[in-house]
């Protein structure tokens, strides 16, 4: 511009030739300013712009959290009254919350009350119940239940049955769909047909081997068109009752098939000894034949009376009773049995006994009625005490002693009841409970009396439990689950509220699965309809066939004499892989434990091919503006409580926490479905990871 002011051309020339002079000093002071005012803006403006950021993304959280949650505090102090006030919004909200739930709480009080009674009755059921929705999916098991079905896992050490009962789990895991199906449509035949109760009844194989006797009645939806909205499973495992029943069946047909052929050489051989003119030779031989078959019967007799006996020494289980309801039982039996007066003395109401109260009675009737009949006693009493971990029972009576050579006798005859001889003992009736007895005597009263020592039952502990709240057991059930239905649309579509997630995470030996690290321990939880599912768990040690570095020790705690005696992974993975069936698979930084898995496919045959998501990646897609999304960073965010780190049962249930927290900031950030979730975790810095 001043070059091109009215100069004359001399001085218009010579300020050009000034300028061009100059240029570069001004051009490297234009670009020193230019860098000063860059350094500047990211000194300053930068990192407090990224601290809004980050606030708002803890605000973001803050407003999502379902329990009270704290903002960190700013050292800026802009930022920090900033926090003070949301913290302070935050509170008034919570404490809302709080009031509205203490309403919620009195006007549904009858409604939970009757909920958990419902949960504690089918808990303390001893027969076991499942309860499915149409599909077959489980919405409610009892305690029972949750036992037989670790009777029928093919690797019951291992899971413990959690691989195939499970809220949300399909009961086809152990049923044959189409056995199940034909029941349904008997019921419903029936139901068309007026019937007010239909159920249906069948028999089937499961893949344990184990034989499974099932009735199974409707549930009918409340409009009462008679639908069937699920059915109600009652199992029986009836695989030894049909083994016991399939030997004593062939021990009697042996016995009767066997013995009509030792009759009939018998009956021959006395025809033949009928002849006054048979040689001596042939009768002796045919007296031999008369001896080997009376032996041969004899020999079926003993051992069908041995098998029997053994049948009775088992018939009856050891079961929880309260001591002083068996003393008041065994006074009125013994007196009846005996005919001599029985009392009862110092009886421990306390005393809770685990026996099989037949067989115990028919000893104390035995010893009682020996006494009587050869000692002339003429009343009895019973007395029951604690001592030590055990429970002593006393048979005493006064007047005559018993020598220790008598009381053996009487320990190891057959049992007389009634006038008839039982094929038991004392001696069989103490080795089923695992007891002891002796006879003692206090001359200065003159009082004898058999002492039997009993184990002790956990009863008293079972009723201060019932006593308890009922809190814990709506893990075992999920009505809600009534409303679900099929999976018509594909896993990616559907939204993430209402997927049935399996978090797990391993422990290994190393960090580097393709240079010969292995897996050590496996844990997994459940998440279903958006409940932590703490009680159906999967965790388990493996042995590794190799050396744990002593430099990971501290971080996992897992020792070489931990895993020694464990399982190989070939024999968990597959218990792992049932128990993950049907879900989402969810681990914290999931490409390290996948590859693990991956590797081992050519060794196992598994394939683990259900859809992934990682938590890791869920929080740098929600808080892209945080410093660290390590497991603990991200649950103190959250407000999640860290117990069990490095662990791998522990690292599973934080994991699942934080995935139940990350779902509603998820939604807020427009991802609803897993395909959503899925798509937007690969466009995150850290799937970028490979391993």
């Amino acid at each position: 511009m001043l070059v091109g002011l009215p100069l004359p051309a001399p001085e218009r020339a010579r300020f050009a030739e000034l300028a061009l002079r100059g240029a570069p000093l001004l051009a490297l002071g234009w670009a020193v300013g230019t860098a000063a005012a860059v350094a500047a803006l990211q000194r300053w403006w930068l990192p407090r712009a990224q601290a809004w950021q980050a606030l708002a993304e803890q605000t973001r959280a803050l407003v999502n959290a379902a329990e009270p949650l704290r903002l960190p505090a700013r050292p800026a102090a802009d930022q920090q009254m900033l926090v003070q006030t949301i913290q302070a919004l935050a509170d008034q909200r919570d404490a809302l919350r709080a009031d509205i739930a203490a309403e919620v709480a009195r006007a549904s009080a009858s409604v939970r009350q009757e909920r958990n009674r419902l949960a504690a009755l089918m808990a303390e059921l001893t027969q076991s119940v499942v309860v499915c929705n149409r599909e077959g999916r489980i919405l409610l098991y009892n305690n029972r239940a949750r036992m037989q079905f670790r009777a029928l896992s093919e690797a019951p050490q291992l899971a413990g049955g959690a691989e195939l009962v499970g809220i949300g789990r399909s009961i086809y895991a152990v049923f044959d769909q189409r056995l199940v199906a034909h029941a349904l449509e008997r019921v419903q035949q029936r139901l068309a047909r007026g019937a007010a109760h239909p159920s249906a009844q069948f028999v089937t194989t499961t893949r344990a081997g184990q034989l499974l006797r099932a009735q199974l009645a409707p549930v009918t939806d409340a409009d009462g068109d008679g639908d069937i909205d699920g059915f109600v499973l009652m199992l029986d495992n009836i695989t030894r009752s049909f083994e016991e029943e399939t030997a004593r069946g062939q021990l009697l047909h042996g016995l009767t098939e066997g013995s009509r052929a030792a009759l009939a050489s018998a009956q021959a051989a006395l025809d033949m000894l009928d002849y006054d003119d048979l040689e001596p030779e042939m009768r002796e031989r045919f007296l031999g034949v008369l001896r080997h078959e009376v032996a041969t019967l004899v020999e079926r007799v003993d051992a069908v009376a041995r098998r029997s006996a053994e049948a009775l020494r088992t018939r009856w289980p050891l079961e929880d009773m309260r001591g002083s309801e068996f003393v008041e039982l065994a006074t009125r039996q013994v007196a009846a049995q005996c005919g001599v007066p029985v009392t009862a003395g110092e009886v421990d109401a306390l005393l809770w006994l685990r026996l099989d109260s037949f067989s115990l009675l028919q000893a104390l009737v035995h010893l009682g009625g020996r006494l009587v009949e050869e000692f002339g006693v003429r009343s009895l009493q019973l007395r029951l005490a604690r001592e030590g971990g055990r429970a002593r029972l006393d048979l005493a009576w006064v007047g005559h002693a018993v020598n220790t050579e008598t009381v053996m006798g009487w320990e190891i005859d057959p049992m007389r009841i009634g006038g008839e001889v039982h094929p038991l003992s004392v001696r069989d009736v103490l080795e089923r409970h695992d007891a002891e007895m002796w006879f003692e005597r206090h001359r200065a009263s003159h009082q004898a009396f058999f002492r039997f020592l009993l184990p002790l039952a956990g009863g008293a502990d079972e009723v201060v439990a019932e006593a308890q709240p009922l809190d814990g057991r709506p893990e075992f059930f999920d009505f809600d689950l009534f409303a679900v239905t099929g999976a018509d649309n594909q896993l990616d579509e559907r939204p993430l509220t209402e997927l049935v997630y399996t978090v797990f995470d391993t422990e290994t030996t190393g960090l580097d699965p393709a240079g010969g690290d292995q897996i050590i321990q496996i844990g997994a939880a459940r998440v279903v309809n958006g409940r932590l599912l703490r009680h159906e768990s999967f965790e388990q040690l493996i042995d590794p066939g190799r050396d744990i570095p002593e430099a990971g020790i501290p971080i996992h705690g897992i020792t070489a004499q931990m895993v020694a005696g464990q399982p190989r992974i070939e024999q968990v993975l597959p218990a792992f892989h049932q128990f993950a069936r049907d879900t989402v698979l969810v681990g914290h930084n999931a490409a390290f434990d996948m590859r693990f898995l991956q590797l081992l496919e050519p060794r196992t045959g598994l394939r683990f091919q259900q859809p992934v998501l990682d938590t890791l990646l869920l929080s740098a897609l929600v808080h892209p503006h945080q410093e660290s999304h390590r497991l603990e960073a991200i649950a103190e965010r959250l407000g999640v409580a860290v117990r069990g780190r490095h662990t791998a049962l522990g690292d599973a249930l934080v994991t699942a926490e934080i995935l139940l927290r990350l779902i509603p900031l998820l939604r807020e950030a427009g991802i609803v479905t897993l395909g959503q979730a899925r798509a937007r975790s690969q466009e995150t810095y850290y799937a970028r990871l490979k391993y």
